[in-house]
């Protein structure tokens, strides 16, 4: 019995192995590129781009890009949500000057949110070289179609946020001026 939870057994055939390496390496390299985010957006901002350029020369792949769009929108609400729902488990933010303070968490963190618009733009640029994904549609009204609704979501999320007094960008770190020290207004003369 203890034989078939032994690690031989699972990683036995050459194929396995090979894809245990491969996942292995593809998880370095992730873990390696978390801490620079903006080469990895402008990485994304790039194959973007050449999808676009992909989907305009071919004229075609409409239904692609369009549900591309709507996969698109739902992650950025999930980057702009609070992780904890105001609406349903009260206010997380302090209303009071008392009150503790509690940071803005997000429900899709930014590097989830990356790796998925990533997976997503990938996905995409594939299926834009099968003919099966080249449904004919009048794109116009697909445009229109996500352009009201892209309005319609965001000033839902918009009204949102000022109801419940949360932004969920940051510029940085906030400094303080601090106490100067005595010293420091007397020059060496």
């Amino acid at each position: 019995m203890e034989a078939a939870y032994n690690d031989d057994s699972m990683t036995g055939s050459p194929a396995m192995q090979w894809k245990n390496d491969v996942s292995r390496k593809f998880q370095y390299l992730l873990d390696k590129s978390t801490p620079h985010p903006v080469p990895r957006w402008v990485g994304t901002l790039f194959m973007a781009v050449l999808y676009c350029l992909r989907v305009y020369y071919v004229k075609g792949y409409y239904i692609v890009a369009y549900g591309l769009g709507i996969y698109l929108l739902n992650l950025l609400i999930g980057f702009l949500s609070p992780q904890a729902d105001p609406e349903t488990e009260g206010p997380a933010l302090p209303t009071k000057g008392n009150d503790e303070f509690k940071p803005f968490i997000r429900r899709l963190p930014e590097f989830k949110f990356w790796y998925s618009l990533t997976k997503a733009v990938s996905i995409a640029f594939v299926m834009t070289f099968f003919s099966i994904f080249d449904v004919p549609v009048f794109w116009p009204i697909l445009l229109l179609y996500w352009i009201v609704l892209f309005v319609l979501t965001m000033k839902r999320q918009i009204r949102h946020m000022i109801k419940y007094k949360y932004i969920p960008f940051s510029v940085g770190k906030q400094r303080y001026g601090g106490k100067k020290s005595a010293g420091a207004g007397f020059s060496k003369d």
